[in-house]
């Protein structure tokens, strides 16, 4: 989002407070700015400057249309739903900063395994950018959450690990260019 805006909630909204990662609520007619609308969720500022996410399901208290989860169209063998769930955690961003998940280097590994009735288990391995992010299991949650919804997938294990250690360095090109890096 290039422009910043402000606007009243219509309702009490659920939010969680960046980056400590813990619910909160704020109420209809509080003023916050939106800072960055990026996979679906909102990450606004509120008047007394705390940070906080919006979910795509509350966008209507911001004034937004709710938008529903995109289903990927793809086979239910295990490397479609693969390239699916790749293609899927481009849309997923951290609340802090404008880079999807998978340019800003936190997935390491996504591997599938066929299951019964063209069923697949969907194992993730992915990091933080610093370890006790409290909006790592957010995030964490949004890729299992996006996941599980598609078709031919029965199970899915999104595993935190922090060895190796995330570095500037596993950053794409990409992402690096758009925070200014390069």
């Amino acid at each position: 989002m290039a422009e910043q805006e402000s606007t009243a909630l219509t309702r009490d909204v659920n939010v969680i407070v960046i980056p400590d990662g813990i619910h909160n609520t704020l109420k209809q007619g509080d003023v916050v700015t939106i800072m960055q609308s990026l996979g679906g969720s909102y990450t606004v500022s509120t008047e007394t400057g705390m940070l906080a996410r919006i979910s795509a399901i509350d966008a209507d208290a911001l004034g937004k249309e709710v938008k529903v989860i995109h289903a990927y169209d793809t086979g239910t063998d295990p490397e479609s739903i693969r390239k699916a769930c790749w293609d899927f955690m481009r849309t997923v961003y951290d609340p802090e900063i404008p880079v999807n998940v998978v340019d800003l280097g936190l997935i390491y590994d996504c591997t599938v395994r066929a299951l019964t009735d063209g069923l697949n288990h969907v194992h993730v391995k992915m990091t933080l950018t610093a370890p006790g992010c409290g909006m790592g299991p957010v995030i964490q949650g949004d890729i299992e959450s996006g996941i599980k919804h598609m078709e031919g997938v029965e199970t899915v294990e999104v595993e935190v690990v922090l060895d190796p250690p995330w570095n500037q360095t596993m950053m794409t090109e990409a992402a690096k260019l758009q925070l200014g890096m390069m």
